[in-house]
């Protein structure tokens, strides 16, 4: 574990969650749900590329029926940077008040909307919020507006959660904001919104929900920390038997339906992936997650000249969900000592098919590399465009990402980091 049994143990965990609605047809229902609060004036805020497939605008147009009036905002950025949600909250106060907000997108617009609504009703600055050491980490002192959260992509989990994720352009690296407060009012989760999906934005999205539920499912347990007064609980607690619950469903789910909704767009498989990251964002929401995300902070803030597939080609990217994937073998090879057990499940519920190999350490990660070449990922970090004379700068990244490595279920040092990245440079 990540150290010794505390003399005075944890024993209490916590849960939250948004209030949900699931089903084809549920964003047809905002409107209705948005006047139970009372609601008269909404920003919806999405992206360009997500406001051409019409459904912001419908969304929209639908909450007239409510004496609702809906404007639409569509200049968030796909990966989400300071300089973006700087442009969103300024236009957003600019045109507010606002009773409450409305995300539609993949979790860069529920991410840029949490922004908006935090910086809509809290003074200050985006760096005020940020975490630390990035950041000064203040807490919101008043209270937020409603958001609603309404994924049109399968993987980030952002609906669930209380966390916001952002470039910091100068420092060249990925960070977050993490609050209580910053969880959805209400998830709205509509497969038929992902139909339209490309195949390589269902692929890397969708190992998002497969790291979100792995690494929610092998993070330190929350028995295993001090006892904290009730001021000091922090969303991510720890694995605990609701998320274990979670995130076992999740990789079920994932099983079952995520190489075909990838190769055939398969609606039942679809349907099956909003599931599961559904799942897996109730999962890790609570629990948290721990090397694979912390590494791909740096692997996506750093990015070279990639261009994947499936996403805006005007400038290179490595998406969110496609950068946890790329260390994620090597990262479970590293914490399979501290809970073999839990590895070794986890391997089951991915590739219920596949035969153990005679190392059980490699069972995870040969499920999850046979996984990702099926689905087109690239190989390694080397695939993404990383050397290795880039590998002190990606540490230097991960180790600023201590409030994720703190929920890792063994310590990680700078050399383990090191030895992640080095043997992740090509993965077979």
């Amino acid at each position: 574990m990540s150290s010794t049994v505390p003399a005075r143990p944890e024993s209490v965990f916590t849960y939250g969650a948004p209030a949900l609605k699931f089903g084809p047809g549920a964003s047809d229902e905002i409107g209705f749900d948005l006047s139970q609060h009372g609601v008269r004036r909404v920003l919806v805020i999405t992206d360009a590329g997500v406001a051409a497939t019409g459904a912001p605008h419908r969304i929209a147009e639908r909450m007239t029926a409510f004496g609702i009036e809906a404007q639409v905002f569509d200049g968030v950025r796909v990966e989400p940077t300071d300089v973006s949600l700087r442009e969103a909250v300024d236009h957003a106060r600019a045109s507010g008040p606002w009773d409450a907000f409305v995300a539609v997108g993949g979790g860069s617009s529920i991410d840029t909307a949490k922004a908006v609504n935090l910086l809509s009703t809290n003074p200050g600055t985006l760096m005020d919020y940020v975490n630390a050491p990035v950041g000064r980490a203040l807490a919101p002192g008043n209270p937020l507006k409603p958001l609603v959260a309404v994924p049109t992509t399968t993987g980030t989990g952002s609906e669930s959660t209380t966390i916001c994720v952002l470039d910091v352009l100068e420092l060249k690296v990925k960070t977050g904001i993490s609050h209580a407060r910053l969880r959805p009012t209400l998830a709205v989760i509509d497969p038929d919104l992902t139909l339209t999906l490309p195949a390589g934005v269902t692929a890397a999205s969708g190992m998002d929900i497969l790291c979100h539920a792995l690494e929610s499912y092998t993070a330190r347990p929350y028995d295993t920390y001090p006892r904290k007064h009730p001021e000091q609980r922090v969303p991510y607690c720890g694995a605990n038997p609701i998320s274990d619950a979670w995130s076992d469903r999740a990789l079920h789910l994932l099983a079952r339906s995520f190489r075909t909704a990838v190769r055939d767009g398969d609606p039942e498989a679809r349907s099956d992936m909003a599931l599961a990251a559904t799942f897996a964002g109730l999962g890790f929401g609570n629990a948290g997650v721990h090397i694979p995300h912390a590494n791909a902070y740096p692997i996506a803030g750093r990015v070279k000249d990639f261009h994947p597939a499936g996403y805006p080609a005007h400038e290179p990217m490595v998406p969110h969900g496609m950068a946890v994937s790329l260390t994620a073998p090597e990262a479970f090879r590293f914490t399979f000592g501290a809970q073999p057990e839990r590895h070794l499940r986890a391997a089951e519920l991915l590739a219920p098919g596949m035969e153990r190999p005679a190392d059980p350490v490699e069972y995870l990660p040969t499920a999850i590399q046979r996984l990702m070449r099926d689905i087109g990922m690239p190989d390694g970090i080397g695939g993404v465009g990383y050397g290795k004379g880039d590998i002190p700068a990606l540490v230097d990244g991960a180790m600023k990402q201590q409030r994720l490595l703190a929920t890792a279920p063994r310590e990680v040092t700078e050399d383990d980091l090191a030895g992640i990245f080095d043997r992740s440079l090509s993965l077979w």
